[in-house]
């Protein structure tokens, strides 16, 4: 590779070194976000490994989805060599339309993943071109210091892969998500030649998966949960509905396999599912001659000869199957006796969402099936035998738990001592861990941060909207309009608007009688030729109401204090 540096040159002219740190994904589930550094430390070039979100949780009102804060690789963009994705799931890909125009490197993916993202990008109406590098499965290629190889691997989405990094420091191995399945249905299954070959070329690290790291034994084939699916399907005596991560392909193909079996009519509802279908079938992974209906045509089919795939897995308010538990979708009506399959499991954090779909549909006496009654759902992360498997493979001498909560990193880390590593670095979102030369360690920290999409717009988690909006959901808001004239005299009645807070005390007294209290007590007690110094005096008001509130009520609102100043004619 032409930008590899010989020993000598390391040696006797720069201080090179080789660094990892996370943007997001170290203590979470979600908003992937990996950096490599290598060269001096004030002068490395930079990989970028997926750039990701994850989802807003109950205290981030009014948030789509939350994105990783980029600042640091922005700052460094003249020295980032390239953005290279594992797979194409939204904790992986999905910040990617929004923050890579701040960044204008190359990306780097594998065909489907590659289809994925052109299409998103398609849907933003042609605004953003990105450039992609489709790399073959299996392929490599150099970037900068980095020369990097897709390793096929096996996960709940077509092509997910490892990434073998290579580099004049050694061989890091990032394992992306994935799982060992040896019948996944559609895709290829893991090359275990490949990895041991891998593992025998000398590993100096490994940055691996820790979802499962808690669970013993082996996580299911996705062939367990085909056969699942083509029994309830066929034995169901009427409409049966589907609903699932849409980017899981293999379950799909088990769907319309089931469907075919059973002489059933397929209909998809949610553009989601249409997106994944299309860019399946156009690299291979259904075939070409799959047909299904459009939800339109769910009215047009006898109930018991239709299967209805639907977005919404997770209790997301807009997706199908949350309008269809409210009786509110336009084309897709469940009833008594209609069986529900949640093909998936329910992400930490959306417990609540998915149960208040669930209730709305048993409201409608529809039956429901979740993985807890039968197995219509298989992990895509290793359990603890499957990273045994990995570890007795690759044989790093240093490991690096990624993707996970605190919980998950420490038991990876645990089990990579167990499984012969020698270092295993328990490390956080923001940490630049060196990897080489030495010893490995904890060597500077850099900014992370969460951003927000908020509609139309990307706005700060600090002292930003969404911040706002959460203290609002709390306390409510008082809003006092006073009108003085410029020496400061009072000619109007104050005016008080209350959101969101007690409408009395727990005397019964009015709080709006209350507000207007301290007001009229405030204004009195300023002498009136200090009443000309407008800005003190809607501080003066401000303070009063909110200790009145906060006496009466025990909260402290939001307070805002609108002085209109007038030039005292009449």
């Amino acid at each position: 590779m032409s930008d590899r540096i010989s020993p000598s040159q390391r040696t006797n002219s720069r201080p090179d070194e080789l660094v990892f740190a996370a943007l997001g994904g170290l203590g979470e589930i979600g908003m992937n976000v990996y950096l490599y550094g290598f060269g001096p430390p004030k002068a490395r070039k930079w990989l970028l490994v997926d750039l990701g979100v994850t989802f807003p949780h109950e205290s981030e009102p009014g948030a789509d989805v939350v994105l990783p804060d980029l600042r640091f690789i922005v700052a460094e963009r003249q020295n980032l060599v390239g953005l290279v994705l594992t797979h194409a799931h939204e904790d992986h890909v999905g910040a990617i339309i929004d923050l890579w125009p701040s960044l204008e490197c190359p990306i780097y993916a594998t065909p489907f993943t590659a289809g994925m993202l052109k299409i998103k990008a398609g849907e933003f109406g042609g605004t953003i071109t990105l450039p992609i590098k489709e790399v073959p499965l299996g392929g490599r290629f150099d970037a900068g210091p980095f020369n990097v190889e897709f390793v096929s691997l096996t996960h709940s989405i077509p092509e997910p892969n490892g990434l073998a990094i290579r580099t004049p420091a050694g061989l890091v191995f990032h394992t992306g998500d994935w799982k060992l399945d040896p019948t996944p249905v559609v895709g290829r299954p893991h090359d275990a030649a490949r990895l041991a070959a891998i593992g025998d070329e000398g590993v100096l690290a490994i940055i691996g998966d820790s979802t499962n790291a808690l669970r013993e034994g082996r996580s299911a084939s996705e062939s367990d949960v085909a056969a699942t699916l083509h029994k309830i399907i066929a034995d169901a005596p009427r409409c049966v509905a589907v609903t699932l991560f849409a980017s899981n392909v293999a379950r799909v193909a088990s769907i319309i396999s089931a469907c075919n079996a059973a002489g059933r009519t397929l209909v998809v509802a949610g553009r989601a599912l249409h997106r994944i279908i299309e860019v399946a079938i156009e690299t291979g992974y259904l075939p070409q001659g799959f047909t299904y209906l459009d939800q339109q045509r769910f009215s047009d089919l006898p109930r018991d000869k239709v299967v209805v795939l639907c977005t919404g897995s997770q209790g997301e308010s807009r997706a199908a199957m949350a309008r269809v538990a409210e009786d509110e979708h336009p084309d897709i009506s469940l009833d008594k006796g209609d069986l529900v399959i949640f093909s998936s499991r329910t992400i930490p954090g959306n417990e609540r969402a998915v149960a208040r779909v669930q209730n709305g549909l048993a409201r409608l006496g529809v039956d429901i099936i979740t993985d807890a009654e039968a197995l219509v759902h298989v992990t895509g992360h290793p359990r603890r035998d499957e990273l045994k498997d990995m570890y007795y493979w690759i044989r790093p001498k240093i490991a690096v738990p990624m993707h996970g909560e605190a919980r998950h990193l420490k038991a990876h880390g645990r089990l990579a001592r167990e499984c012969g590593a020698s270092e295993a670095h328990v490390i956080g979102d923001g940490d630049v861990l060196k990897l080489w030369p030495g010893t490995a360690g904890v060597i500077d920290k850099i900014p992370v941060g969460r951003l927000y999409r908020d509609g139309n717009l990307i706005v700060p988690d600090v002292e930003g909207p969404v911040k706002s909006r959460r203290k609002l959901s709390y306390v409510g808001i008082a809003v006092v309009s006073l009108v003085l004239t410029r020496r400061g005299e009072i000619i109007a009645e104050p005016g008080v608007v209350l959101e969101g807070i007690p409408a009395a005390d727990r005397d019964g007294d009015s709080m709006r009688e209350i507000v207007l209290d301290a007001i009229d007590g405030t204004l009195r007690s300023i002498p009136p030729k200090r009443r000309a110094d407008h800005g003190m005096v809607q501080d003066a008001v401000l303070r009063s109401v909110r200790a009145a509130i906060n006496e009466a009520w025990g909260k402290k609102p939001v307070v805002k204090v609108l002085v209109s100043v007038v030039d005292g004619k009449t």
